[in-house]
Order: C-alpha cells, then structure tokens, then sequence
C-alpha cells in the first residue's frame, strides 16, 4: 500500500507541506496525522489536513500570524492557507480554506466525556499518536521524504481490513463516547471489520451515548447516512447496541411484519435498510433522513386485520414522530421541513398515475421534488421493484412545459375585489378553482377565467 499524491490538487499538496516545512525550518518537528494519512495511504483524496508539531500553539501563532486559535488551550490552531500560499497565482484560492495544526500532547482526564481535564504539551509524537482514538487515525506522514511513521499498528490495520481503538477501548471511549458511533462510521465506510476487543466495549459501553450532545450524534448519523454505506453502518449500530440508544423509534422496527404481498422482503427495519442501500450517491441529507424516517410511524401503528396486515394513519403518525426526532437532533428549520414532506407524501405516488391533471401538476412542483422521486425510486427497489410508476413520472416531466406546469394567474384577488368579493379564506378557494382549470386546460384566457368565477362564485 503506498502513499499517493496524485489525486491532490497543487493548492492542497502545497500548503499542507509548506506548513510542514516552515515548522521544521524554525526547528520543530512537523507531520501530517490522522484522517488524511490514511486517505493518503488508500490512494484517496483527503477531505482536509491535519498537523501535528512539537510547537506549542503561541509558536505556532508566532510564526503564522494570520491563525485562528479555535482550541488554543488543547494546542489546537488553524492555519489558513493564505498565510502560506506558496505563489501569488495560489493565494487566491486559498484563502476559504484552513489546516488544523495541533500541539502533540498527553491528555490527562475526560470528565465530560469528550474534552481532556488537563493536557500537557509534548515533543514525543509517540506520546501524541497514544491519545487518539483508532490505529488506522494514528499514523504520522512525512509529506516531503513520504515516509510514514507508525507507533501504533495502524498500516497492518489498514491492510487487514479493522477498525481497533489505540491502546484500551474501553478508556479509548469513555474518553470521548462519540468514538463508538466513529467507530461505526468507519468501518461502514471502509468496508471494514471491527476489532472483537473494540466492539466488546462498544457494547457494553453502548448506553452511555446517551450523554453525547444531541448535535454531534446527528452529524455522526448523518456521515453514516450520506457516505454511500448506510444500510452497512446500521446494521453495526444495531448489532453493537447503539441503535436503541441513538435511535430506538429506528430500533423499533426490527420484527414488525409487513404485508408480504407489497413487501416480499421482510419487516420494516429489513425495508428500510434496503432503501438506503439503493439511495443516490452523494445523498442530500434530507434525502437521507427523509428515507430513514419515512417508516417509522409504522410500528406504532401496526395492526392484524382480518384480511392483512395494516399500519392505518402510519404517514401521519410518521410525520409527528419525524418531527420529534428532527428537533431533538436539533436540525434546521428548513431542513426538519423537507424530511418531514419526505415523509407526508411518500405514500402519494401511489395514486400518481389515477391523479387528476390539476392534482398532478401540483404534486410534480413540490419543493425539491427530486429528492421526493429519488425515495420512490429507493422504496420501489426495496420492496415490489416495480419502477412503472416512477417511469410515468419522469415521462409527465418531460411532457410538461414550465408555462403549463406552474402558470401565470389568469385572476388575481384584485380581480375579486372588483367582482365585489371581500377578502377572506374564499379568496384561497377562488382563486385555486380557477389554477385548477387552468392547470387542467379548461381555462387559458382571462375574461373566460372572469366570467367563469362570476358564474361558479357569484358575489
């Protein structure tokens, strides 16, 4: 397995070695850590960069004025690129993007579970590589030589395929509780296995998540949702416990029989992993939470007729649940919206092809309507795969021009105004009587719509 910087752009590769090279130059030690070695070493490109260095953050700062010291007191300073493009032509293109250098250090105590009581500065990068979390996040780059400095096993590890936390696990994550959903995310990612040590405290730890800030478990569920491996990361959540911890209404699921006549492949939590497994590559997140979620009305709604299996007001029951989960995890405003319409109207291409034109029109321009088709897509596939009805949508949108799908008004309320109409939630109706026409292609003039409104809505 060898280093690859091919995949890395000029602006990238340059700052992340000049930072290297203007520490050593002051007489430091400097290496790229973590994240971006390993990308490195598995011929990815990185995300963002890391170093760590045996300057103490005032140096750090003293030799790159233009720094950020987001977490000074844990030796942590971030270096915009514009404080060392390497070239006029570079700078430019730069400056939106920042490196993380980090004193090396020993962390003494994890009172809160995610930050150190205390930390002292080093210049061992051994003492450095022992505190972090997985052997695989633990090696050290020289950019300049490629050699690669490993204390830790973390190369063996990448090439066997495990995920395994440096040194102990269980201190490893009561630490920082967050690594076991890291720990998931990595292996789900990767395609990797986890250490039997590692997940062992996983799951015996599990419960304890549940301290973990609400905002960091959803933009580590989110990772898991969007990276192109859900169904394999929740899976691992299940199986390490996590699940019921992070996500029971998710949990909850599991056994809940459906109808094998529309769901020949199992229990909602079998369809649900299905369904990310065929999600699009990258996933918006609403997408993806809107696919997770757009069940989970189902087992508390579940009931045996005496002709089948039924999960009557699932979609509503579905929606307030959404809603819960959506505030809990704290998501944008804007965000909760589009997972929870996601959800209100997944049941609606159902009914797609039996539409009215009116009702039809008006359902093809939903706000972001493709994400909307994108979870029939996946549903179909996780279930009946039976794509017709996707087929005939993406069919209708092609056929329907813009002017025909979303018209300019024929009427307006001055128009009803004038007609003697007084301003009220008739107007609403009106006025939506007369869009429906038109969408429908009963009226396509003005005074044909006017005289239509005086004749179906006499003031």
């Amino acid at each position: 397995m060898e280093s690859d910087w091919s995949g890395l752009t000029a602006v990238s590769r340059n700052f992340s070695t000049s930072i290297v090279q203007t520490l050593r130059q002051r007489g430091f030690q400097a290496y790229l850590v973590g994240g971006c070695v390993r990308d490195l070493l598995l011929g990815r490109e990185p995300k963002d960069y890391d170093v760590a260095t045996s300057a103490t953050p005032e140096q750090v700062m003293e030799i790159f004025p233009e720094t950020y010291a987001v977490g000074a007191q844990f030796g942590v300073v971030l270096v915009p690129e514009s404080a060392v493009a390497v070239n006029a032509s570079l700078e430019s293109a730069a400056k939106s993007r920042a490196v993380e250098v980090a004193t090396f250090r020993s962390d003494l105590g994890y009172s809160d579970g995610r930050h150190p009581d205390e930390v002292r500065f080093s210049s061992d990068p051994r003492e450095d590589v022992a505190r972090r979390d997985f052997t695989i996040n633990g090696m050290l780059l020289d950019p300049i030589s490629g050699d690669v400095l490993d204390f830790v096993g973390g190369r063996k590890d990448l090439e066997a395929g495990i995920v395994r936390t440096i040194g102990d696990p269980e201190r490893r994550f009561a630490e920082d509780k967050l690594r076991m959903l890291r720990a998931v995310r990595f292996a789900a990612r990767f395609g990797y296995a986890i250490e039997p040590a590692t997940f062992a405290a996983m799951q015996k730890l599990g419960e304890q998540i549940e301290v973990v800030s609400r905002e960091r478990v959803r933009d580590e569920l989110t990772r898991m949702l969007t990276e192109g491996q859900a169904r394999r990361a929740f899976l691992l959540l299940d199986e390490s416990g996590l699940l019921r911890h992070v996500l029971p209404e998710i949990s909850a699921m599991k056994g809940v029989e459906q109808p094998a006549e529309f769901h020949p492949e199992g229990d909602v939590f079998v369809h649900t992993l299905l369904l990310l497994e065929n999600l699009p590559w990258p996933c918006p997140l609403t997408l993806a939470w809107g696919a997770l979620l757009h069940d989970v009305g189902k087992p508390p709604t579940f009931r045996m007729a005496p002709d089948r299996i039924r999960f009557d007001g699932h979609v509503e029951v579905g929606v307030k649940m959404a809603e819960e989960i959506c505030r809990g995890l704290r998501f944008s405003n804007d965000e909760t919206e589009q997972i929870l319409a996601l959800v209100d109207n997944h049941m609606r291409f159902g009914h797609a092809t039996r539409m009215k034109e009116s009702t039809l029109k008006k359902f093809l321009r939903m706000p972001g309507f493709d994400e909307h088709l994108a979870l029939h897509r996946a549903d179909s596939l996780a279930s009946h795969r039976n794509l017709s009805t996707y087929e005939f949508i993406q069919q209708k949108r092609s056929e329907i021009p813009v002017e025909k799908m979303r018209p300019a008004p024929l009427v307006t309320g001055e128009d009803l105004i004038v007609q003697g109409h007084v301003p009220g939630p008739k107007f609403r109706e009106i006025l939506g009587a007369v869009e429906d026409a038109q969408l429908e292609g009963r009226l396509t003039a003005r005074e044909a719509a006017l005289e239509f409104v005086r004749r179906e809505f006499p003031a």
